[in-house]
């Protein structure tokens, strides 16, 4: 996918694997295809392509307990064998009397066994799994079936068997390898334009119809890896769930709009309408939850344009529109199983994608270096997590021991380790009188014996209340969103100095890595201009202290 490769997305909550193999063996598309592959018998015969005959399409949609009447049931049907081949849990076999060649074997089973050892149809399934970690080509994952001879047969492959009798990560690697498919024919474009786009020969002219198939592929990812991270960061409406407009805005206008001009919006359309009908595609595999454009829309002229607003950001921001107005281009939200999804295919990139839980069996160390990157809500919950595998309190020993250091890191690894003594409870009081004396930690003992309403805990004397001050202000300004997203800092700042009579004049002095970062950013960020002067003074004076 299109992310950077050492960038780090938020972490997201995801259920058990038990739950989301679940959630797989009941995405409409893929539980079809895990029906016809127990339908096809011994022998079933299949073009050179291995696609079902059109004679067989309505005894295999009757089998899907569709109507076979209905003119979109064959169409199921065939897309439902597609992906049972995709993913090898239907196999070509040889010629229908069984005296045909061996295997073709190539049909894509992309799974994955118990060891995460991808099958050797791992390489035709899509380039998606083990090839280039994007949907990027042409190609659904059919490439070993080209060569099969016509009027080859198929039979249920191996794979069925782990549908039945595998570990939940064996269906996870089967569905993961249909979603690789469906992705990929995703990208597509629509079977009408391509006929319009045949040339002599009946060779399609990829100029005239203006596709580019890596080009395409590697859009779609690039929509919904920012669809992750809106999820991840928490950033849609109620629910996860994002307007389509903000979406295509991306693809469309990835450097915002801000009035645009008529090409502008016309390909914000575009690409809005493109989203729609990848949507329609992707939503029967169970990746995402879609409300398509309302067609209605389309047919008003005097409606708002969908482009005009939404693309900045905040859905419907700047619109005058209303949630119910902008749900009516069109809203998607991924599912949990699409978060593990896109998740997979993110780390298959090399992009950084944690999942709240990782860090269980790692040191505290590890655990306070990581949390500093995560936003609040996510962090307790990685903490939480962690203490439950532990023996209170020697955890809480471990997480104090872990929050030491002079690196500029330091601050709010003490203000994620304090978060997690909160989290630890009464249990985690010996540990915190411990370290009554240490003066990187002794400051956050206090307070948090206090917050606990223990009894005699020691008053701090001066120099500590300082120190501790920088220290808690280093931390807000090291955090996910550093001062930009802080907005309880210049409230935090008034506090300090209302109730610290001289504060800048004892501040300069603290013996601190950070003193001088907070005064220069107190200087910016105080909101008393007379204040924030005497800051930049103290900045000045630390900065020119002998070392």
């Amino acid at each position: 996918m299109p992310a950077q490769p050492h960038e780090t997305l938020p972490p997201v909550r995801l259920p058990s694997e038990a739950e989301l193999a679940r959630d797989a063996l009941a995405a409409p598309l893929f539980a079809a295809a895990v029906r016809l592959a127990r339908w096809a018998g011994a022998g079933t015969q299949v073009d050179d392509a291995g696609e079902l005959p059109p004679a067989r399409l309505p005894e295999a949609a009757a089998a899907l307990g569709l109507d076979p009447q209905d003119p979109d049931a064959g169409a199921h049907a065939s897309r439902a064998w597609r992906v049972a081949l995709d993913t090898g849990l239907v196999e070509l076999t040889g010629q229908p009397d069984g005296s045909g060649a061996a295997e073709a074997g190539g049909a894509g089973h992309g799974a994955t066994d118990g060891s995460g050892t991808e099958h050797d149809g791992a390489k035709a399934a899509g380039p998606g799994r083990g090839g280039t970690g994007g949907t990027g080509g042409t190609g659904t994952g059919r490439a070993g079936t080209a060569g099969a001879a016509a009027g080859a047969a198929a039979a249920a492959g191996e794979e069925l068997a782990l549908v039945i009798g595998g570990a939940p990560a064996d269906v996870l690697g089967l569905w993961l390898a249909a979603c690789d498919a469906v992705l990929a024919d995703a990208a597509v474009p629509d079977l009408d334009g391509l006929v319009d786009a045949l040339g002599a020969g009946g060779v399609i002219d990829f100029d005239r119809l203006d596709w580019n198939p890596q080009r395409e592929a590697d859009l779609l990812d690039a929509v919904l890896a920012d669809l992750y991270l809106l999820t991840a960061g928490g950033r849609g409406t109620a629910g996860g769930t994002v307007p389509l407009p903000v979406l295509a805005a991306s693809v469309a206008a990835p450097g915002g709009i801000n009035g645009p001009g008529p090409a502008v919006l016309e390909r914000v359309a575009g690409a809005l309408m493109r989203l729609d009908g990848q949507f329609r595609q992707l939503e029967p595999i169970g990746l995402v939850e879609f409300r398509p454009v309302d067609e209605a829309v389309l047919l008003s002229p005097d409606d708002e344009d969908p482009a005009a607003g939404p693309a900045a950001g905040a859905p419907g921001a700047g619109t005058g529109l209303g949630p119910e107005d902008v749900s009516r281009y069109g809203t998607v939200r991924l599912t949990p199983l699409g978060l593990y999804g896109i998740r997979a295919r993110l780390l298959e990139a090399g992009v950084a994608a944690p999942a709240v839980g990782e860090l269980a069996d790692k040191g505290a160390d590890a655990l306070l270096d990581a949390v500093c990157d995560y936003p609040e809500a996510a962090a307790e919950a990685e903490i939480r997590q962690w203490l439950e595998a532990r023996e209170l309190p020697a955890a809480a020993a471990e997480l104090l021991d872990g929050a030491r250091g002079a690196d500029p890191g330091g601050p709010l690894r003490r203000l994620r380790c304090q978060q997690a003594l909160a989290v630890a409870g009464p249990q985690a009081e010996p540990a915190v009188r411990a370290v009554l004396d240490d003066p990187e930690l002794g400051g956050l003992a206090r307070v948090w014996l206090a917050e606990q309403g223990a009894a005699d805990v020691p008053a701090p004397d001066g120099a500590l209340v300082y120190w501790l001050a920088v220290d808690t202000i280093a931390a807000q300004l090291g955090g996910a969103g550093g001062e930009d997203e802080a907005e309880e800092l210049p409230l935090l700042m008034e506090s300090l100095t209302a109730h610290h009579a001289g504060f800048f004049e004892q501040a300069w002095r603290v013996e601190h890595p950070a003193t001088a970062e907070v005064l220069e950013a107190m200087g910016r960020l105080h909101p008393d201009k007379q204040a924030a002067k005497q800051a930049r003074k103290a900045a000045y004076k630390t900065r020119s202290r002998p070392r």
